[in-house]
């Protein structure tokens, strides 16, 4: 389900700018992240026992939500809160994934339990 979740907006990032005001920098900053976070939900769909995909989406997610700023594209709304929503629910999404992840990996039905 998490992978889905990242597909979908993940490519809602990427289109945004075409509804959105935008200069080049937030348009730019949008479709690439965008793809990026939809392509680690694809790759993590497509391979679940790849984690490199759930962090990816973290560092994805975390770059989108600063972007507005490092781009400097703040002044834009619409585009800024794109950014920001997306980013958070990138990061959630990959923070959700991993210990179902690391259950799996280590071969139990759900969380690990230390003894």
């Amino acid at each position: 389900m998490q992978d889905v979740v990242a597909i979908v907006i993940g490519a809602f990032a990427a289109l945004s700018p075409l509804w959105l005001d935008t200069n080049n920098a937030a348009m730019w900053s949008l479709i690439v992240l965008g793809v990026l976070v939809a392509l680690s939900g694809l790759v993590h769909m497509a391979r679940p026992e790849m984690t490199a995909a759930e962090y990816a989406m973290a560092v994805f997610g975390v770059l989108l939500f600063i972007a507005p700023w490092v781009m400097n594209f703040d002044a834009f709304t619409g585009a800024s809160w794109t950014a920001w929503v997306v980013g958070v629910l990138a990061v959630v999404v990959a923070v959700t994934g991993l210990p179902m992840m690391s259950s799996r990996m280590h071969g139990h039905g759900g969380l690990a339990t230390h003894h």
